[in-house]
């Protein structure tokens, strides 16, 4: 058999080649010294915040907003509840709300985190999005019967998609407690009883959840939950 000779190298394709390979080797730097400067911007927030400021970002509240789905307008009258929550989100006591769902609220009550509050700090939009959110999907313990992890990333991901454009950045899934006693209500957000199964499919739904890139507008921040002896009914 004729082996064709290869073409000699140009100096393109040696420079080339030399900055790939600069660039492969700097990338773990350049990644340490961000984070790096991540962690510095954090502790020096950290530093700034008061104790109120700092017991309020982990304060979750249901949103009040939650029943204007065409969005809330700054001239809108909001009623006390939202006023209360107003308030509270604008002297920082406020981290996440819960369970509310639409694009135009998210930016209005994220506009009052950032804008009006001392330190500016985002507030998170979590839901419940178990299985679906537009899209109802088989209910987790049903998509496990199927036995396809790879049916639970994509419904998953379907759901972070309908999730992120209806202005929620966390969902409260999957469920990764196991299923020991059959009369637990909450049975059905799990993938029943065997371990094995239990991890791969909250695996699989996480990586769905998440995506490649939790920047992205479509990637949802994945909590699994009730993993520590929640599901151990008696009687």
């Amino acid at each position: 058999m004729r082996h064709l000779p290869l073409p000699a190298p140009t100096r393109r394709t040696l420079l080339a080649g030399g900055a790939l390979a600069a660039g492969l080797m700097m990338a773990p730097r350049i990644a340490a010294a961000q984070a790096q400067a991540d962690l510095e911007r954090v502790n020096a927030l950290i530093a700034r915040m008061t104790i109120e400021e700092k017991a309020g970002q982990l304060t979750l509240q249901n949103d009040p907003f939650r029943w204007r789905p065409e969005g809330v307008n700054p001239g809108d009258t909001l009623d006390s509840n939202q006023e209360q929550t107003a308030a509270e989100i604008r002297a920082g006591r406020m981290g996440a709300l819960f369970n509310g769902v639409g694009a135009a609220t998210t930016r209005f009550v994220q506009e009052m985190a950032v804008r009006e509050s001392r330190l500016g700090i985002p507030l998170l939009f979590a839901a419940d999005i178990v299985h679906g959110l537009r899209t109802t999907f088989p209910v987790p313990l049903g998509e496990a019967a199927s036995w396809d992890v790879d049916l639970a990333e994509r419904t998953a991901r379907a759901a972070a998609v309908e999730g992120g454009a209806a202005g929620v950045h966390q969902t409260y899934a999957p469920m990764v407690d196991i299923g020991r006693d059959q009369r637990w209500g909450r049975v059905v957000e799990g993938a029943g009883e065997d371990v094995l199964l239990g991890n791969l499919f909250a695996a699989a739904r996480t990586r769905g959840f998440q995506g490649d890139d939790l920047k992205a507008w479509s990637s949802l921040l994945a909590c699994p939950k009730h993993f520590a002896a929640y599901g151990a009914a008696e009687a």
